[in-house]
This record gives structure tokens, C-alpha cells and sequence, in this order.
């Protein structure tokens, strides 16, 4: 059992999506950044989709109730435990009493926090994860707030193999990191100015030349008028050749939308289930990562990619993760 002494800004509890819901109206949901979570569950022992806890830029103050093994992974908001740093991207034997609290935000703005065997709550539609506005799913529907206790569910058989090997030297510690963690190629880096690969959108051929021209040429600020749901951006004003009257079609994660007064939308986690603003991009899937971890005030730059690119660098992508999950699992045979 895990204690919360202190909430964050914005804590919550998230899974890979409420996903097969959408044609009732019923969004996705889910994790921000699918990568560091998958990876987090991975490290601990735990199936891609076992819930974590999402933690957006000021983290909270967590006290672990008894031994429990953890992992913390995507940006670094600085985590230390009982005021020792710890390391991102590894797993972590953690004891009965001590206390992890995350400080400034350092690089990225969201971490990702496993335990072993996951959060025990209930489904709603088939997902764990907590969905703000319809206030279901999670923990009551809810962020977490001071004095909230999650449970840990049963751990499996690789869980409890890596708790023994650290157990061998957490003796006369609070907690013991691995000594072996996640390669330095396959985690995402940002920069200072945060390049996306984007396919063109269905609409894309509907804007002004100049429009399409600065879509892949200039920058666009994140505004601070962004949450889970989409990013507001602003830069160069894209513009369409004629207005049209569009009909609301399925939008996806990381679909970029122009509404009226040209300032791009990108549609995040937390998106509606259709749109009917024009599409002039989607952003590729094997970098919804960097975007997840992009704040407002970044800056981002598009660039253009064609759609069987963008598929031969995801299909890459997943399978550098089989194999860092097949690696953990034949080191604790």
C-alpha cells in the first residue's frame, strides 16, 4: 500500500486507454506518453497495460506502507527518496516507511510510477485509467488528492524474482536500485526545440501554399491553453484556401486540427471521439512520446514524413521494446 502525503499538480491514475468505446461517445483516455509507461511496467515485471501513476510536472510525496518494488520513468522531475536521488529508467527495491518525493521539473513534464503487480482498482470499461471530465474510472474519477491510500495488487512470478535479487542488497538501505536499467538509445531525448515527424492530413491539400509551407518551415509555441485533451499552438497563422463546411469525422491521437482563427490544435490523450475542424497533419505515432513531454512554452517544429515511413519507424520502434521486454524476462530465468 502506497500513501499520498502530498497530491502534485496533477496525479493521476492511468492505463494504455478505455479502447472498443469511442462509437458510444466514450473516450479513450490513458497515458500521455504510452512508452515511459509500457517501459515502467516492463522494468517492475508487469504487463504493458497494468495501471501507473501519471505525474504532470510538480510531483507528489508518496510513503510506500510496505516493501514495494517501483519504477519511475519518462521526464525527470528530480525524484529522491528519503532525500537520496534516484535514477529514471530502472527498477527500484523500495522499503516498508520510506518516502519518495519528486522536485523541480528538470527535463520533460511527465513521469510515470510502476509498482509491482499494478494499482488495485476497479475496471470501468474495460480500463483502469481516471478520465477528469466524466469523473470515472481510477480513483473515484478522480486526481489524486492528501491522504489517499492505493493498494498494490498480487505481484507475478518475474516481479518476485527481481525483489529477491534486490533484496539481497537493500540490508542496510531505504531502497536499492538495479544495476542494469533501460539503454541509453532507446529512451527519448528533448531538446530545446522539439522536432515532430507528421504525415499529411486528410484537409492538408484544403490550405493556402503558404500555409502548407510554414506548417513544415516555422516554429509553434505550446500555450499555456493546453491540457491532456489538445495543445493550443501559436505561430504562423494557417489558413485555408476557401472556408468549407466540414463533417465531424474520427480524429486520433496527435491529429493536428485548424480551427477558424488558424492556430493549430494538437488533439492529445484526453481528445473528443470525432472532429470537425480541418486536418492538416498527424503527428507519427513514434513520436507522440516527445510530444507528450513537450509543456507549454516548448517550442516544436514539424517535419514532414510519408505515411509508409512513419509505419517502418514504429514498427522499429516496438520492436526495440519486445526486445528490452524478452531481455528482462530471460535475465530472470
Amino acid at each position: 500500500m502506497i500513501t499520498i502525503t502530498k497530491p502534485g499538480l496533477l496525479t493521476s491514475i492511468q492505463d494504455l486507454g478505455r479502447c472498443g468505446y469511442q462509437k458510444y461517445g466514450v473516450i479513450v483516455s490513458g497515458v500521455m506518453d504510452a512508452f515511459a509507461h509500457r517501459i515502467a511496467n516492463l522494468l517492475v515485471g508487469n504487463g504493458e497495460n497494468f495501471p501507473t501513476l501519471e505525474i504532470t510536472l510538480v510531483g507528489p510525496t508518496i510513503v510506500f506502507e510496505e516493501e514495494t518494488l517501483i519504477s519511475i520513468c519518462g521526464g525527470d522531475l528530480t525524484p529522491t527518496i528519503d532525500g537520496e536521488p534516484v535514477r529514471l529508467w530502472r527498477a527500484i527495491l523500495v522499503k516498508k516507511g520510506t518516502r519518495l518525493k519528486f522536485g523541480k521539473c528538470k527535463q520533460g513534464c511527465r513521469a510515470y510510477l510502476a509498482v509491482a503487480g499494478g494499482y488495485r482498482i476497479p475496471s470501468v470499461m474495460e480500463s483502469k485509467s481516471t478520465y477528469l471530465r466524466a469523473n470515472i474510472g481510477g480513483l473515484n474519477g478522480r486526481a489524486l488528492k492528501a491522504g489517499d491510500q492505493l493498494f498494490c495488487d498480487s505481484i507475478g512470478e518475474l516481479s518476485g524474482t527481481i525483489i529477491e535479487q534486490l533484496k539481497k542488497e537493500v540490508i542496510h538501505k531505504s531502497f536499492v536500485e538495479a544495476n542494469w536499467s533501460v539503454a541509453q538509445d532507446l529512451i527519448p531525448i528533448q531538446t530545446k526545440e522539439i522536432v515532430i515527424r507528421v504525415v499529411k492530413g486528410r484537409q492538408f491539400h484544403l490550405f493556402t501554399s503558404d500555409s502548407q509551407e510554414k506548417l513544415f518551415s516555422e516554429s509553434f509555441e505550446i500555450t499555456a491553453q493546453s491540457d491532456r485533451m489538445g495543445y493550443r499552438l501559436k505561430g504562423p497563422n494557417l489558413a485555408m484556401d476557401q472556408a468549407k463546411e466540414m463533417i465531424s469525422e474520427a480524429v486520433n491521437f496527435g491529429t493536428i486540427q485548424v480551427p477558424s482563427d488558424g492556430n493549430p490544435i494538437i488533439l492529445l490523450a484526453d481528445r473528443q471521439t470525432t472532429g470537425g475542424y480541418p486536418k492538416i497533419g498527424q503527428i507519427a505515432t513514434v513520436d507522440l512520446a516527445y510530444l507528450a513531454q513537450a509543456k507549454p512554452g516548448d517550442l516544436l517544429r514539424f517535419t514532414e514524413v510519408s505515411h509508409e515511413k512513419a509505419q517502418r519507424l514504429f514498427l522499429k520502434k516496438e520492436r526495440e521494446l519486445q526486445q528490452l521486454k524478452k531481455g528482462i524476462q530471460i535475465k530472470f530465468k
